[in-house]
């Protein structure tokens, strides 16, 4: 690299100008590559974060102080700092995870169940039909109210007030 090219894509840098992300593109990246690979085995990962240090590298260009480095050593720090971040994010990513084979969600036998709440539908069947149109509405197909609102072609406040009696009389029936 010819000292005048590095203080080309120094200048291009501190400006600001496009034209430095593509020397230092054509110019580094094989060899920030380089350094990326020595700390991230997958290729793919690796360009990944190639690029994170090219964007990090141009958001940073005006800081760059060639007085307290050579041009390559802070691509170099900035690269090698990148893919220790990448492994460690990676590697909280996977801590992270929930371990469905450590689970005891799907464990859930049907003692553990209330009897009353298994046989709701046939309670249903109790309530006039203008409450049960809500509760099936809101309860079983999933809706939000104002969905239900609007499929039942009835306005919201009618619906809150049909789920709240709805609700009070099923649990008459629960909590007699």
């Amino acid at each position: 690299m010819s000292f005048s090219l590095e203080n080309h894509i120094i200048e291009h840098l501190k400006n600001g100008n496009k034209e430095a992300m593509n020397l230092l593109y054509e110019n580094y990246a094989d060899a920030l590559f380089g350094v990326i690979k020595k700390v991230i085995s997958d290729d793919d990962l690796a360009q990944d974060v190639l690029q994170e240090t090219l964007i990090k590298v141009w958001k940073k260009g005006k800081t760059y102080n060639p007085e307290k480095a050579k041009l390559f050593t802070w691509l170099y720090r900035i690269a090698y700092n990148s893919a220790i971040d990448k492994i460690r994010s990676v590697n909280n990513k996977s801590k992270k995870e929930i371990q469905i084979q450590d689970s005891n969600v799907y464990k859930l036998t049907s003692a553990g169940l209330n009897e009353d709440v298994l046989d709701i539908k046939k309670h249903l069947n109790t309530l006039e039909d203008k409450y049960k149109a809500v509760i099936n509405a809101l309860f079983f197909e999933g809706m939000t109210q104002q969905e239900a609102s609007e499929k039942l072609n009835i306005p919201l406040g009618t619906i809150k007030s049909r789920l709240k009696i709805a609700l009070r009389e099923l649990k008459k029936i629960y909590n007699p």
